[in-house]
C-alpha cells in the first residue's frame, strides 16, 4: 500500500462516520443549496488543515495537552455546549423560503456563518483532537515518514475527506428541487434534535 493510498483509506473511515459534522453539511445542502454545503464543508477543511499543521509541527504540545486530566473534560464540555446551541438554533429557526432559498448567502454575514457553523463543530470536538494526535503518533511518527511522505500521507486523509464532503453535498443537490416547506421544516427539526443529541451524548460520555 503507498502511502498516498494509505491516507485515502484513513480519509474513507473518518469519512463514513455519522456524527453531527454529516448533519450540519446535509441540512445546510438541502435548506440553502450547494454553495451553503460548500461553505460549512470548507469550515471543516480548513479546521482539518489546522489540525494537520498543529499535530505535525506540535505533536510534543499536543501529547501534553492530550495527556492532561482534564482535557478530554474540557474540551468535551465546551463541544457539547457548542453542538447544544448550533441545536437550540436549528430549532428554534425557521427554515429558508423556498422562493429564495439561497437568501442567507445574499449579505456579509451568510457565508462567514456558515463556514464558522462547520470550523467550530470540527474544531470543538474531541474526536477530531484523538484522531489527528492519534494518526500522526500511530502512523506518521510510527513509520518515521519524511517531510515528503507525511505530506502525501496527510494529502490522501484530506483529499478525501474533501472528496466525500463534495459528494455529499452534490447529492444533496440532485434531491434538493424535490423538496417542499413542510420537507424543510421537517428536516430542521431532525438535525435540531440530532444535534442537542450528539451534544447530550457528548456530555454523558466525558463524565462518566
Amino acid at each position: 500500500m503507498s502511502i498516498f493510498t494509505e491516507g485515502i483509506y484513513w480519509g474513507v473511515l473518518l469519512a463514513i462516520l455519522v456524527g453531527p459534522l454529516l448533519v450540519a453539511l446535509i441540512q445546510a445542502s438541502l435548506e440553502q443549496g450547494t454553495k451553503a454545503g460548500v461553505m460549512v464543508g470548507l469550515g471543516i477543511w480548513i479546521s482539518d488543515l489546522l489540525f494537520i499543521f498543529t499535530v505535525y509541527f506540535g505533536i510534543r504540545y499536543v501529547n501534553q495537552w492530550v495527556a492532561w486530566d482534564g482535557f478530554e473534560l474540557t474540551l468535551g464540555l465546551v463541544g457539547a455546549l457548542v453542538l447544544l446551541v448550533t441545536g437550540i438554533g436549528t430549532l428554534l429557526t425557521p427554515p429558508p423560503r423556498l422562493d429564495d432559498p439561497d437568501h442567507l448567502l445574499k449579505n456579509t454575514r451568510g457565508p462567514l456563518a456558515l463556514w464558522t457553523k462547520g470550523f467550530l463543530i470540527n474544531t470543538i470536538n474531541p474526536f477530531t483532537v484523538f484522531f489527528w494526535a492519534s494518526v500522526m503518533t500511530g502512523v506518521v511518527l510510527k513509520k518515521e515518514y519524511d517531510g515528503q511522505e507525511a505530506s502525501l500521507f496527510f494529502a490522501g486523509i484530506l483529499g478525501t475527506i474533501v472528496f466525500t464532503d463534495s459528494l455529499k453535498v452534490f447529492l444533496a443537490k440532485k434531491i434538493r428541487h424535490k423538496l417542499t416547506a413542510r420537507h424543510l421544516w421537517w428536516i430542521r427539526r431532525v438535525a435540531g434534535i440530532a444535534l442537542v443529541v450528539f451534544a447530550g451524548v457528548l456530555a454523558v460520555r466525558v463524565l462518566i
